[in-house]
Parts: C-alpha cells; structure tokens; sequence
C-alpha cells in the first residue's frame, strides 16, 4: 500500500521569468497554511499562459522530494538550486511516491480534495532558464523524473502534513515513468502509443500526442 505524505505546499504569481522579461508563473513559493483546492487547483495559484499551462487537466503539479538528493548528485554545479522545494515548478511537494509508482488515471485523497493523475509534466525552456542551464530539458527526458498533473475530481483542501492516500489505481500498466517515455522520449511501441490515444483518464493533449506520434511512426514505415 502506498505511504506518502504532502512535504510542502506551494504557490505562486505571475511575474516576469525568461530572457525577455516573458510573464510566468513558474517560481513558486511554500505556504505553511492550509490552502483551498477548485476545479482549477490551488486558490490563488497563478498561470500566465493558459493555453499550455494550468486548466482542468492540468490543474495540480506534484513532483517527488525524493528526486532532489539524485538531481544534486547528477548536476553538482546546480547543487544548491535543488536544497529547497519548488524548484521544478511544483505545487505538492510529496515523499513516498514517484513515476514509477504513480499511474495515469489514479486516483488520490489530497488532503480532503480527491484528484486524478492526468499526465506527466512536459519539460519545457522554462526548466532550463530557472537553472541557467539548457541542459536540464534533456536531462529531464533521459530520466523522466519529470513529476506529474492532477486534475480535480473533487475540491478541498490541503496542507503541508496532510497524506496522500491512494483512493484507486485502475490503470497499473501506465506509471507516468513509462507514458512519459512513450510520449516525450523516444518511445517507438505502436501499439502502446494506440492503447494511448484510447485511455480516457490521458489529459485531451496527450491522447492527441500519441495519435500524432503514431502517425509520425506509420509514414516513417510508408
């Protein structure tokens, strides 16, 4: 049974963040309040960019605290980016589960709110402009260590202490480790990629992904 646990709660404004002063919302900032949890996830929290930021299926960003001792001992000269939560951007910092445990379509009490994991998180220039090195994207894809969205099923509440309970896992064969790979890297199995664009719990953008990737792999065989 899966043992895990809210590390930090964090939220965050838009601001300006890339090279050209563009408006992000990326830095986000621990609470020790109890934060409220909508349809669009955290009260307050901020996206800048709705069209491929936040919304319904991508409401909630979680990633492991387990993940940062690895990052600190694979990037050494980023060392002391990775000493504090929030570094990837995250909204439930969490310890007891990762992408290789955590499957899409599973289902969690948050603290009271109860959400479904959608996706995994998509590493974009973002990621390597907060750490001044581009490099971290790639870095990303090879180990897919990239966290994961909810969205809301139903709203609440949450808190740094809170659990993390696993409700239902009805879709064991797809860890967010293996989709990731599948959808992001260099995942090359048709039919994984068909199972996919059908698995209803998949957020409407990854499903469409697969379709596109699968139709990518059928020209390349034309």
């Amino acid at each position: 049974m899966m043992q895990a646990e809210t590390v930090a709660v964090l939220t965050g404004k838009t601001a300006p963040f890339g090279p050209k002063g563009e408006p992000s919302a990326y830095r986000k900032v621990a609470t020790a309040e109890t934060q409220e949890i909508d349809s669009l996830g955290i009260v307050g929290d901020e996206q800048a960019d709705p069209r491929y930021h936040g919304g319904p299926d991508k409401a909630i960003l979680q990633y492991a605290s387990e993940h940062y001792p690895l990052w600190q001992q694979e990037q050494p000269h980023l060392r002391a980016e990775f000493r504090d939560a929030g570094a990837f951007g995250e909204n439930i910092s969490s310890i007891g589960m990762d992408e290789t445990s955590v499957c899409i379509g599973d289902r969690f009490r948050l603290g009271t709110a109860v959400v479904e994991v959608s996706q995994a998180r998509q590493p974009c220039w973002k990621l390597g402009h907060r750490f001044g090195d581009a490099g971290m994207v790639e870095a990303v894809v090879r180990c897919a260590r990239s966290g994961w969205y909810y969205r809301v099923l139903e709203p609440g509440s949450v808190a740094a202490g809170d659990e993390i309970e696993l409700l239902e896992q009805p879709f064991p064969q797809w860890p967010t480790a293996k989709v990731f790979e599948l959808l992001i890297g260099g995942g090359r199995d048709k039919s994984a990629l068909r199972a996919l664009s059908k698995l209803d719990p998949l957020s409407i953008n990854w499903r469409e992904r697969a379709r596109r990737k699968l139709r990518n792999l059928k020209g390349r065989d034309d």
